[in-house]
């Protein structure tokens, strides 16, 4: 996605890059709210009559399973969709639209390749939040998450600008993901630790 939703390739589609950005991070937010609001919402249906232990557990389950699965020494990719947003757009639509349209794709989460577990603990905590306004609240925070990313092209300017951040998106990889696994974990901790007292 930075390599084409960035000021110099927005400047090469004649669309404004800001422009672009925030109709992305709108689509991303409002997604994932409402993702989260629906699973908020089945949630209070279903979570909201069992123990508050059992939810508590679930998550921490759920975050554990996606870890080991990352974890995992072959790097198996994690279940889900097999599509990427459709780059077509990119040369059919105003920068608007296709901000709009790839933003929302993100924000709901499984709309696209799952690249990281924690979509799923996001997903999960939503759920069981047992709870509409605590699950769109846990999707829009996912939403701007997902979005936020693309605010690191903001500099690219010139070809080179796009070779320099694509090395060092590369060098800063495993250590990324080795970070995020570490966050899920500390997650799962919070949130198993505070059950474990009651």
């Amino acid at each position: 996605m930075l390599g084409s939703i960035n000021p110099l390739g927005e400047r090469g589609r004649h669309s404004r890059w800001a422009v672009t950005v925030v109709a992305f991070v709108v689509g991303s937010v409002a997604a994932g709210m409402f993702a989260g609001l629906l699973l908020g919402a089945v949630g209070s249906f279903t979570v909201a009559r069992l123990s508050a232990t059992v939810p508590t557990v679930a998550l921490a389950a759920i975050v554990a399973v996606g870890v080991a699965w990352e974890g995992r020494a072959n790097h198996h990719r994690l279940p889900g969709p097999r599509r990427q947003v459709n780059e077509d757009w990119l040369v059919r639509y105003r920068g608007w639209v296709y901000g709009l349209g790839f933003g929302s794709q993100l924000g709901l989460g499984l709309a696209t390749i799952v690249t990281t577990s924690a979509i799923y603990a996001a997903l999960a905590a939503a759920f069981l939040s047992g709870s509409v306004a605590r699950g769109a609240v846990i999707g829009a925070t996912f939403g701007v998450a997902r979005a936020l990313p693309l605010l690191a092209g903001h500099r690219i300017r010139r070809a080179a600008d796009l070779l320099t951040l694509d090395s060092a998106l590369r060098r800063w990889d495993a250590r990324a993901r080795l970070a995020g696994v570490g966050v899920q974990l500390a997650v799962a901790a919070a949130i198993l630790v505070p059950a474990a007292a009651r």
